[in-house]
């Protein structure tokens, strides 16, 4: 994979400073673009962004996407040409505890952003991240499709569904006549090395092997479409590419593994364990009146893979191999900006 076409482009990347938005502005520092991020502090402490080298080689922001007034003074003195829209609050738990603020979050955060898109001529290519969530969930054995119904059950996967219908009435509504290209994507969960976040399972998982307990799972028998973090990033970078060249790209995108990596929580927390060692193992720690979660989650990605000829490149073994490395890493005290240098590396490579 060649990411060449982003050196010395202008791209603004909102929630920069979070697990998925430090891996992408790693990848295109590396790629020569000139990056600008907008996002509030780092989540967690610690965080991927402080350990990441990448102070000093972007412009970060720090600020709020409702804050509508500073977004459009920052994104009018950036004159963007491409727009990576991450910025969100992510977690479903969260969600059910303040769902105001989530919905202000990914809805008008959103809002936010087209608008500046739509009062700034520079911009030609836009993705807007959303999630997997977004669909009416069945609970169906088959992958959801690009064109099922959007209703996401909790605030967070209901936000990231109204995210969407704003997107796509901005898109009808002011960008059909002009030179822009405008996508959004539909990504599984991710993991990989540098998540901290709550209510997590990898964190979760290294959170107790650093105190020396067993992993606590809530939802072991939970089917997910667990993917490493690189591969929707790599998928968000070509689909704004390839629609910068060309608004026949541009469309709604599900990124997510192949079926065959479409496992269960414990299945994943027991290759975890596998890769750790050291006699790390899970206990069952189901909750009798835990908040909503799907039970059963996969996505059909067959649209991506004929348009782009896309296909996953590490399955879940590798990706747990190198989430495990990153981990190990970061708890030896070791290089962290070289240790994502070689796995983003290592990725491209193929």
């Amino acid at each position: 994979m060649d990411l060449s076409f982003y050196k010395n482009k202008r791209v603004l990347v909102t929630g920069h400073t979070g697990f998925k938005g430090t891996w992408l502005c790693k990848m295109l520092v590396n790629a020569g673009a000139e990056v600008t991020g907008y996002s509030l502090q780092p989540p967690t402490q610690p965080n991927l962004f402080g350990i990441s080298g990448l102070d000093g080689k972007m412009n970060s922001v720090i600020a709020d996407i409702r804050d509508f007034d500073k977004f459009k003074a920052v994104f009018a003195d950036v004159q963007p040409k491409i727009v990576l829209h991450l910025a969100a609050q992510p977690i479903v738990r969260e969600s059910y505890k303040d769902p105001r603020y989530t919905y202000e979050t990914n809805v008008m955060g959103t809002v936010n952003l087209l608008e500046c898109v739509r009062q700034n001529k520079c911009v030609k290519s836009v993705l807007n991240v959303t999630t997997d969530k977004v669909y009416k969930n069945n609970e169906w054995c088959w992958g959801y499709r690009e064109d099922e119904p959007l209703d996401g059950f909790d605030p967070y996967s209901n936000s990231k569904s109204c995210s969407e219908l704003v997107t796509h009435s901005y898109i009808n509504s002011f960008f059909a006549d002009r030179d822009i290209s405008v996508s959004t994507a539909r990504a599984g969960n991710v993991i990989g090395g540098g998540d901290f976040a709550s209510d997590r399972i990898i964190p979760d998982c290294v959170r107790a092997m650093k105190a020396g307990e067993k992993i606590g799972v809530r939802n072991p028998y939970s089917t997910r479409p667990y993917q490493h973090v690189l591969e929707p990033l790599a998928v968000y970078l070509t689909i704004a590419a390839k629609q910068y060249e060309d608004k026949h790209y541009a469309g709604f995108y599900n990124v997510g593994p192949d079926d065959c990596d479409c496992v269960t929580t414990g299945n994943l927390v027991d290759l975890f364990c596998k890769y750790w060692g050291d006699g790390a193992e899970w206990v069952d720690q189901a909750e009798n009146n835990a908040p909503h979660e799907a039970n059963f989650l996969k996505l059909d990605c067959s649209k991506i893979k004929a348009t782009f000829g896309w296909k996953p490149r590490w399955n879940i073994d590798e990706c747990m191999k190198y989430t495990t490395q990153f981990y190990k890493a970061w708890l030896n005290g070791e290089d962290i900006p070289a240790e994502m240098d070689r796995e983003i590396n290592k990725f491209l490579e193929g």
